[in-house]
């Protein structure tokens, strides 16, 4: 089974495209204020009409409130959350939805995975105080356990040039990247997005 892969931080409809004619799985919108790549719902609306079918269009939100995360619904295909958010909120906006994990000292991972049973995978990050994702920097991968009862999505400081390495490593269901794929924040390399893809199929 070929790894997925997934582009984040979109934000403008040149690169929302390049990363479609790619051949991007699934393209992150992140709808958290706190964030240099946030989008606000018009924007979120406009790019989300670009994507075609069977590319999966995902939001990522970090401990917001349900009136927000509900108006953003209809533009999404898929929920991230990236906070401390509980199972039970998680799960209540009629969409399939997956949770980061930051991969802090002795986190234990297949409880955390049993804890968010009902996500569709986790997503595993560095862990950063104070920063709830897209630091741009990997983690110990020989830290995954075997036999996760949720699928992986590996994100974290992934590049063109580290995450080949990365998947024979990790052996993810899918990898994360964006920062690696920048030339500036929330502006992609065309390029870059090629290669990485290239080198995830490869």
């Amino acid at each position: 089974m070929r790894t997925r892969v997934k582009i984040c931080g979109l934000t403008r409809a040149e690169d929302v495209d390049a990363a479609v004619r790619a051949g991007a799985d699934a393209l992150g919108f992140v709808l958290w204020p706190g964030s240099r790549r946030a989008l606000d719902l018009d924007t979120l609306k406009v790019l989300s009409a670009r994507v075609p079918a069977f590319v999966t269009r995902v939001g990522l939100f970090v401990d917001q409130d349900a009136e927000t995360i509900a108006s953003c619904t209809p533009f999404l295909d898929m929920l991230q959350f990236h906070g401390d958010e509980p199972p039970e909120e998680c799960q209540s906006y009629g969409r399939p939805w997956m949770k980061a994990v930051r991969m802090r000292d002795n986190i234990d991972l297949h409880a955390e995975a049993e804890r968010y049973r009902g996500a569709q995978g986790v997503l595993l990050d560095a862990f950063k105080p104070g920063v709830p994702g897209g630091t741009g920097e990997t983690f110990d991968w020989s830290r995954i356990p075997a036999g996760l009862a949720k699928p992986v999505i590996l994100a974290g400081g992934l590049t063109p040039d580290n995450v080949a390495e990365a998947i024979v490593t990790v052996k993810p269901f899918a990898v994360d990247v964006s920062g690696g794929v920048e030339t500036t924040i929330g502006v992609k390399d065309h390029a870059k997005i090629e290669t990485f893809i290239r080198n995830v199929f490869a």
